[in-house]
């Protein structure tokens, strides 16, 4: 595999932590390599200077006459129309400001119409799997390639009877193999058979443009900590009409316009419709400023640099990694599908958990090993029985056991080339002359055995 230049101009991102060492087992220390993008990227730096400069002027939102209220409520408004403009949203969307993918995921969940199918394939990260429980659900089959996706969505749409309300949910990027789905295509099936579409964008913003009205698709949800801004919040956004004539996901102040008592002695509530109606409480304007910020920081330093150069990145782990014949990638799509900086693989005659301990303990490189709370897809990878027991964590299984997992390093914006250069030759010293600590399993994870 040729690995080509990347574009002189563009250099990582700066991140916090990127000068944080850590002790190695075998002695020492040395700078980490934080190589676990996937799970949660590191704060832009950008991101970390604005929160701090705002910190002292935070105020009650929506809440208060006073100087910090009013200008605490006015960034909180002026951070949704900013992911508005970073998604392309159109004319009459809505932004609304959750705690995460997962927590968008399910508020759309709990506004579908009465009678609503639900279409996803298993392939599908539990936050876009699992949150469907009050609907009629059709699991599909992991596909082999883009196209075969949209054939059997296109199949499932069209054997459905009656013809109700529809919603087809899929990732953009895989959370697992990285591998880019057809998104497009699959709105356009999607429609063609009078379905909705909602788009997981969590591993696909932190590092391709998102836009809704290009990707036609019908609401996208993504997660501040995969995007450099690592405060808790995250973001579904698209059409409102479903939203609006939904109860609201949580009750309480904010997402109520007015309250009163009615003489029989109960309450009469008329509710916000705006995007307020799904915000009850107070809102966590940090984090919903962080995203803005991180969101303003990667359009400002350009996409296509950074697409670039993480192209340039996969490209050196996958040549670094193909050298070692016990390695085994994993993809559902195929060795030469596009893909971002999120690559799972399996070591021959490792047990996954042993082999990303000793990764950290002696090489200090922060990697991610178990099912990726990706089930499904995972067996399906490793070729597995659909009823072997795993968790998202990493199995009990002792060093040298075999066990249902694997290993995932990711990487993004802010990651330098040295950190994927001791990944890769950290890989081939372990493959070649295995690990120089003993390790043990102690409450479910496999750690140095410090002993002796």
């Amino acid at each position: 595999m040729t690995v080509a230049a990347v574009p002189a101009v563009c250099a990582p991102l700066p991140v916090l932590g990127r000068d944080v060492t850590v002790p190695l087992v075998t002695g020492g220390e040395v700078t980490y390599a934080a190589l676990d993008y996937a799970a949660s990227a590191p704060a832009l730096q950008r991101v970390w200077d604005d929160v701090a400069a705002y910190a002292p002027y935070y105020g009650s939102v929506h809440r208060g006459a006073g100087y910090l209220s009013q200008l605490s409520t006015d960034l909180f408004e002026n951070a949704r129309r900013d992911v508005a403009a970073f998604l392309g949203c159109r004319e009459g969307d809505q932004v609304v400001f959750t705690r995460s993918t997962t927590d968008s995921l399910n508020l759309l969940a709990a506004a579908l119409p009465a009678g609503c199918e639900v279409f996803v394939f298993e392939t599908e990260h539990h936050a876009s799997l699992l949150p469907w429980r009050n609907a009629e659900v059709t699991y599909l089959d992991a596909p082999s390639s883009p196209a075969e996706a949209v054939e059997t969505l296109e199949r499932a749409l069209a054997a459905r009877e009656p013809y109700g309300p529809a919603l087809v949910c899929v990732t953009g990027a895989s959370n697992v193999t990285g591998e880019l789905w057809p998104v497009r295509e699959l709105a356009a099936a999607a429609h063609a058979h009078g379905a909705r579409i909602v788009l997981d964008a969590a591993q696909l913003a932190p590092h391709h443009p998102v836009d809704v009205r290009d990707l036609d698709v019908d609401w996208v949800a993504f997660s501040g900590h995969k995007l450099y801004a690592p405060f808790g919040a995250g973001v579904l956004a698209g059409r409102s009409d479903w939203l609006r004539e939904a109860d609201p996901y949580l009750a309480g102040g904010g997402a109520s316009r007015k309250v009163s008592r009615r003489a029989d002695g109960g309450v009469d509530v008329e509710w916000h419709d705006s995007a307020a109606r799904h915000e009850a409480g107070s809102p966590n304007v940090i984090g919903a400023y962080s995203i803005a910020s991180a969101c303003k920081a990667l359009t400002e330093a350009g996409f296509e640099a950074l697409v670039a150069r993480e192209e340039y990145l996969i490209a050196k782990v996958r040549a670094g990694l193909a050298e070692v014949s016990e390695v085994r990638v994993l993809s559902l799509f195929g060795d030469d599908a596009p893909r971002v900086g999120v690559i799972s693989f399996v070591v021959e005659g490792w047990n996954s958990s042993h082999f990303a301990a000793a990764l950290s303990a002696e090489y200090g490189i922060g990697v991610r090993d178990g099912l990726f709370c990706a089930h499904p897809l995972v067996r399906t990878l490793l070729g597995s029985d659909p009823q072997t027991q795993g968790e998202c964590g990493a199995p009990e299984a002792a060093p040298g056991e075999k066990s249902l997992n694997a290993i995932r390093v990711s990487f993004g914006a802010g990651t330098p080339d040295e950190h994927v250069e001791r990944f890769v030759g950290a890989v081939r010293t372990l493959v070649r002359e295995g690990a120089r600590w003993s390790y043990r399993t102690e409450e479910g994870r496999c750690v140095p055995d410090t002993s002796a």
